[in-house]
């Protein structure tokens, strides 16, 4: 069952309950996704769907970040919204997993001294096995702490 179905029966499922706080949520994360899919005109993959989740979270943290500390009621619906949307999004990867997969890289490539000019390969090598998996900030975090 790809997102679409499973987002749009949760969100029945919170209808028949008269949960409307979760309804909205569910509603806003399915537009989300029904959008793309109209975009490209075909199904999408469980990473673009991933993708798309994790993109929602992101701006709901960043209007989360922005919002006033004594506007409550904005700050209790955005944290609320990041808590569904994070049912339907995968475990991210943990800074020991991103670590072991930086050294593979790193061995791979035959890298003995990491050093500052190697970033970009080691970088171009390490973001396809960790896209949609891992956030690329704490990847770029920890492929900087690996290059001192």
């Amino acid at each position: 069952m790809n997102k679409i179905d499973l987002v749009r029966q949760e969100m029945m499922k919170a209808l028949k309950g008269k949960d409307m706080e979760r309804k909205n949520a569910l509603s806003n994360l399915l537009s989300a996704l029904k959008s793309k899919f109209i975009d490209k005109r075909a199904d999408l993959t469980e990473e673009e769907e991933n993708e798309i989740i994790f993109k929602e979270i992101k701006q709901t943290q960043e209007t989360l970040e922005s919002t006033p500390k004594d506007r409550t009621d904005i700050i209790n619906e955005c944290n609320f919204k990041i808590k569904v949307y994070s049912e339907f999004a995968p475990q991210r990867m943990g800074e020991d997993e991103i670590k072991v997969i930086i050294k593979k890289v790193i061995d791979e490539l035959a890298i003995t001294a990491p050093a500052a000019q190697d970033k970009g390969k080691i970088m171009k090598a390490l973001m396809p096995l960790v896209k949609g998996k891992a956030d690329g900030g704490l990847v770029n975090k920890l492929v900087g702490e690996a290059l001192k």
